[in-house]
């Protein structure tokens, strides 16, 4: 059986990006998302592969979803569509990585959101993430951290589980 994981960087308005871009640079949060994610299967939507600095992410079943059925890239598997791509997964942790629609998508099937919420709002943003709702979600560890001489604002790892 899979498990399947959201992880997502929010500002207090649930913003995720602008311009196909992510809003904050965290280092301790990309280093995070590298643990977590490496030896494991990622699920995202094109424009978030498309917005990744050099492709396919290494050492990760890469997987993109797109309507275009012409697509290629190296490295990456494309699927139609969410269901069909993980239902391709067997046995996997997998981990669904954006964008916007995708995250729509996905967090009715989610088992797990491993969230970081950055305590800031950013100028600019044009790509959101749906309200995590307290019924459905429960937390199950914080983790805060303050602004430092590389991170520009306080931001917290919070990993929310499916309530039952």
């Amino acid at each position: 059986m899979n498990e399947i994981i959201i992880i997502a960087a929010i500002d207090k308005r649930n913003a995720i990006g602008f311009q196909n871009k992510l809003l904050y640079w965290l280092p301790n949060d990309l280093k995070r998302f590298k643990t977590l994610t490496t030896g494991n299967t990622l699920v995202m939507g094109r424009k978030t592969f498309e917005s990744l600095p050099n492709g396919a992410l290494p050492n990760r079943r890469n997987i993109v979803i797109s309507s275009n059925r012409d697509l290629s890239y190296a490295n990456a598997e494309i699927f139609s569509n969410l269901e069909e791509a993980i239902r391709s997964c067997q046995d996997e942790k997998v981990f669904i990585i954006g964008g916007e629609s995708i995250y729509k998508q996905a967090i009715d099937w989610a088992d797990r959101l491993c969230m970081t919420e950055i305590h800031a709002e950013a100028e600019d943003a044009d790509a959101y993430f749906p309200t995590i709702k307290p019924d459905y979600w429960k937390e199950e560890s914080r983790d805060d951290h303050p602004a430092d001489d590389k991170h520009p604002c306080s931001y917290s790892f919070v990993n929310y589980v499916r309530r039952n």
